[in-house]
């Protein structure tokens, strides 16, 4: 571990910072820890940072210890209404590499319009928890493709990015898919840890256009608004209009915006 000290500072107050751990650093100022930065590599393998400091001077030292021993490239992400934080990333030589919004969506389907709203002939929805894992991840790999070719799968929520596998089915039983005997064409990604939050819709590309996503979004906001949660949440990529177009057109409404950083 390389606990060499930072030092920054010329009058009565010294600030130096220490690399405490292999992804942790502290900013000490009269023995007094001031700020803290933490690097933490994410499954796609991309290294993220972040640093909680009162003080420019700190944060700006923080980052130029944390950027000298850390490998590029490093990300970060910031909500873009905090125009204070986004600046000192920028200082620290961090640019806009991609936004999402992110929209609160009302789950009562009088409000959605999704109440009559079923799929296709010959289309099931599978609940989540229900769907056969093999065809998961094929349709999963298929659609991946698909986008990967047309305007490229980093135009996806952060969130689906594949892991350094490939794979970006983490946990199978928070998928809903819409199925036909032989197949799944599209599926649906519904987390309820903290706030239900809706992390992909995809359909496969052959069969859009038929109102398998809003069958999807039906049957998913469905599900919450019986359990009791009156909105979901969802993010976004700022160039997907489909997807924003969709979520507005059942009543969402963009709430904030957060933005992804590199250097």
């Amino acid at each position: 571990m390389n606990t060499k000290p930072f030092t920054s500072g010329l009058g009565e107050n010294v600030v130096v910072i220490t690399r405490v751990a292999d992804r942790q650093w502290h900013a000490l100022e009269d023995d007094l820890v001031v700020g803290r930065g933490h690097a933490q590599r994410r499954p796609d393998g991309r290294l993220f940072v972040s640093i909680d400091a009162w003080h420019d001077a700190t944060f700006d030292r923080l980052a130029e210890a944390m950027t000298a021993q850390l490998p590029t490239p490093l990300y970060t992400v910031v909500d873009e209404a905090d125009v204070e934080l986004t600046a000192r990333w920028r200082r620290a030589g961090f640019t806009i590499r991609r936004r999402e919004w992110e929209y609160v969506v009302p789950t009562d389907p009088q409000i959605t319009g999704l109440e009559a709203v079923l799929p296709p002939s010959g289309v099931t929805i599978v609940p989540a928890g229900q769907a056969d894992e093999g065809l998961l991840r094929a349709v999963d790999r298929a659609i991946r493709d698909e986008v990967e070719a047309s305007v490229g799968w980093q135009s996806m929520p952060a969130e689906v990015i594949p892991r350094l596998d490939g794979d970006t089915i983490v946990d199978p039983s928070k998928y809903a898919v819409a199925a036909v005997p032989d197949r799944y064409l599209g599926l649906i990604r519904v987390v309820t840890a903290i706030r239900p939050r809706i992390g992909l819709v995809a359909v496969r590309a052959g069969e859009q256009r038929r109102g398998i996503a809003r069958a999807l979004l039906a049957h998913a906001l469905g599900t919450l608004h019986r359990s009791g949660f009156a909105t979901a949440w969802a993010e976004v990529h700022e160039s997907n209009r489909a997807a924003s177009a969709l979520f507005e057109g059942i009543g969402a409404r963009p709430a904030s915006s957060n933005l992804e950083l590199v250097r």
